[in-house]
């Protein structure tokens, strides 16, 4: 193994459980379009997607620009107020931050999400004095599976990609991470691992992880 190691995590069911209200949100904020997407439809079309995507599916339009700004602050919004009462991390993840800080590793947070969504969680999990880099939505150009919120991810944090270990729960991301070629380990939160591309380790959650075992992966 290099002498450095950095460990990039996704936000959205990697450092907490988001999704559902992710869901609930989405579903409020269709329902007013009278649509009513089934949870099928989100696992397939709205974890680990952009907002753009993810409205443009469901729309069967092209939603761009200022129409996109809008219907994004709407829906993140209602995310927002919907989960600020129920954030709480994935059992065992700070711990196991702490671990890797402890050990020398270098650490970041990479997410699709807006920059307000990351914001929350981050006032809420004590982690961001650990953090090496941070990137949200606003960060990037190109979103999972392009691999640019990762390779500006290792180059924030000083690192090359083969130095990488990121945690990833979703197809977009898991791909994402392997475009830029990193190691990957797959958080079973949202989906199973026969739906994720191949990694390199699989976990439920972090009460059994170690600096060593991200180590022993190189």
């Amino acid at each position: 193994m290099k002498e450095k190691l950095a460990v990039i995590f996704d936000m959205d069911g990697v450092i907490v459980h988001t999704n559902p209200y992710h869901s609930r949100a989405f579903r409020e904020f269709f329902s007013k379009r009278n649509l009513s997407p089934t949870e099928e439809e989100f696992a397939q079309h709205m974890y680990g997607k952009s907002n753009s995507y993810i409205l443009s599916h469901f729309l069967q339009r092209v939603v761009e620009g200022e129409e996109l700004l809008k219907m994004e602050e709407e829906k993140e919004g209602l995310f927002r107020e919907l989960y600020e009462p129920y954030v709480e991390p994935i059992t065992g993840i700070v711990g196991f931050m702490h671990d890797l800080k402890a050990n020398g590793a270098v650490l970041g947070v990479a997410t699709s999400a807006p920059r307000a969504n990351l914001d929350l969680i981050l006032s809420k999990v004590p982690i961001q004095e650990m953090l090496g880099s941070v990137l949200a939505s606003e960060d990037v150009k190109k979103h999972k599976p392009d691999p640019e919120v990762y390779l500006t991810s290792a180059r924030n944090l000083g690192v090359s990609p083969d130095q990488c270990v990121v945690f990833e729960d979703s197809f977009s991301g898991v791909s994402a991470a392997l475009n830029a070629g990193m190691r990957v380990v797959g958080v079973l939160s949202s989906h199973t691992r026969e739906e994720l591309p191949p990694c390199n380790l699989y976990i439920n959650d972090y009460s059994d992880l170690s600096y060593e075992k991200i180590a022993a992966l190189f």
